[in-house]
């Protein structure tokens, strides 16, 4: 049992690095008390990331929130790519018609339902966690909790800081004792 537990946290831990270590290009949105901008900062001088400014040219994006809001900014962003639908055949119709009968997918029927999908959700402004969403696969690829001690140009800096060391950190775990 423990080998399948340890099997398990190791196969979650390559996975988890070899999203992050796609990255090369980074979007970051706009952010409470202007963190975006003390990030991008620290993120160019000390050469983590390049920061994009276009962000359909990015590898991924940091965010300090995730969720329906997120989702739509995304959309209006870089919308998802839809698949290709097979060409119908003539049989086929019918089967299309007893899909709409049976109805379609119960997760989008759920939040149409729903008076505001958004309120429902537990992901929102962290206050404090920021996010780096991959932007193809809209999967998050890493994320840190750090709460600024104030909205000062140098706690926000010194947050910016703190979360670009961890991410550094993260990014090269051979060299943390360095």
């Amino acid at each position: 049992m423990k080998r399948l537990l340890f099997i398990v946290i190791c196969g979650g831990a390559l996975a988890y690095g070899a999203g992050l270590a796609d990255v090369h290009t980074v979007y970051v949105m706009p952010m409470s008390h202007g963190l975006d901008q003390y990030l991008a900062n620290r993120l160019t001088n000390e050469r983590v990331f390049q920061v994009v400014t276009d962000p359909k040219l990015a590898d991924a994006i940091f965010t300090d929130q995730v969720g329906a809001g997120f989702q739509a900014k995304l959309a209006d962003i870089s919308p998802t790519p839809q698949p290709e639908k097979p060409a119908a055949k003539e049989g086929d119709k019918e089967d299309d018609k007893d899909a709409d009968k049976k109805g379609g997918n119960p997760l989008i029927e759920a939040m149409n339902r729903s008076d505001s999908p958004g309120s429902s959700s537990s992901f929102s402004h962290g206050k404090g966690t920021v996010f780096l969403v991959a932007a193809k696969t809209r999967e998050v690829v890493w994320s840190v909790y750090e709460q600024p001690k104030g909205s000062a140009s140098k706690d926000m800096d010194r947050t910016a800081s703190d979360i670009v060391s961890r991410l550094k950190k993260d990014l090269n775990p051979g060299k943390a004792h360095e």
